[in-house]
């Protein structure tokens, strides 16, 4: 009797442990942010050994850049070809608004630069040229740099605007288009002959939107011994005017991903700029503004369940929470 009584005692705290952990999953909301305001600050990072300098845009909340504070985790961003650290905006003022330090790049080389004070008809021909294995090189090196300048900055940088703000411990890695070959780069994609030698062990988690299949080699030899958790996002009509991507070869990549922690989602409809601010020259489908919304919401709760170690974004990934907001056509995967 007294073991019958027991076991349904234990029953029960394990019934309310369940329940409490539910009700407090549901109430788990990613598109929630704090009332507090987003600001950013542009700084250099400059690299003396290649003699280049790296433009970042650090996005945090109103008062954190120069108020002392607990340490936060930090995700990178990095712009795709013809770009700068202005671009995707919107990605950089949400995570800030969730507690994030969010930094995005400019890559020299292969940023704007490229093609403004070009002639026109000579635009598409200079950024086929930028899109090069050099700039892909710089680009990684550049990722590592500015990872090396933040924790300069954070430990010993007195007065700067980033002292004591960052948790460089968890890291988060995404980019667009290039900036996805870059995030791929560095966070486990391994080359035919060069291996992973571009990866850093400061990246945590990584998020490539509109990912690359290796342009020689197989998927399998790029992508199958990824360790990190990585989520893709692409869409049906994902492709670009630069390389030889299309929406088939990027959904070539999750495949090749060994199982734990990966994800793919796939937007119904959506070209190459809708995880952007703006359309691109040639596109014909019209901007979803809910593509933006499950963009942020997935990307929060990824970036929350694997730099917080956040239960309940967990269980709302794992669970219908990505599925409640996105539309029909949409795709959603994990492994």
């Amino acid at each position: 009797m007294k073991k019958r009584v027991l076991a349904w005692i234990v029953l029960a705290v394990v019934l309310s442990s369940l329940e409490h952990h539910t009700l407090a999953a549901a109430d788990y909301d990613p598109l929630k942010v704090s009332t507090a305001d987003t600001e950013f600050v542009d700084l250099t990072v400059r690299d003396d050994g290649r003699g280049r300098d790296i433009p970042i845009r650090v996005y945090l909340t109103s008062g954190e850049s120069s108020s002392a504070s607990v340490p936060v985790p930090v995700v990178l961003f990095s712009h795709g070809l013809g770009g700068n650290r202005e671009g995707s905006a919107y990605l950089g003022k949400h995570w800030a608004a969730r507690g994030y330090v969010v930094v995005h790049l400019q890559h020299a080389g292969s940023d704007e630069s490229v093609w403004m004070d070009v002639p026109l008809r000579q635009r598409m021909d200079a950024l086929r040229q930028a899109a090069s294995i050099q700039n892909y090189i710089a680009r990684v090196q550049d990722v590592r740099a500015v990872l090396d300048q933040l924790e300069k900055w954070n430990a010993t940088g007195s007065g700067h605007e980033l002292k004591g703000r960052l948790d460089l411990n968890h890291v988060g890695m995404s980019g667009h288009s290039f900036g996805a070959v870059t995030t791929q780069g560095v966070s486990g994609q391994a080359g035919r002959m060069a291996g992973n030698r571009y990866t850093d062990s400061r990246i945590k988690a990584a998020l490539p939107m509109s990912p690359s299949s290796p342009a020689d080699g197989d998927v399998q030899t790029a992508f199958g011994k990824v360790t990190l958790p990585w989520m893709l996002m692409t869409g049906t009509d994902d492709k670009a005017a630069v390389g030889n991507q299309t929406p088939e070869s990027r959904l070539r990549v999750f495949p090749a991903l060994p199982p734990g922690d990966k994800y793919q989602l796939v937007l119904d409809k959506a070209e190459h700029s809708a995880f952007g601010d703006r359309a691109l020259p040639g596109e014909t489908q019209k901007r979803n503004p809910n593509h933006h919304r499950v963009i942020l919401a997935l990307s929060t709760a990824f970036w929350d369940t694997y730099l917080r170690e956040n239960a309940d974004a967990k269980q709302w990934l794992m669970g219908e929470g990505p599925r409640n907001l996105m539309e029909q056509g949409d795709t959603w995967e994990k492994k």
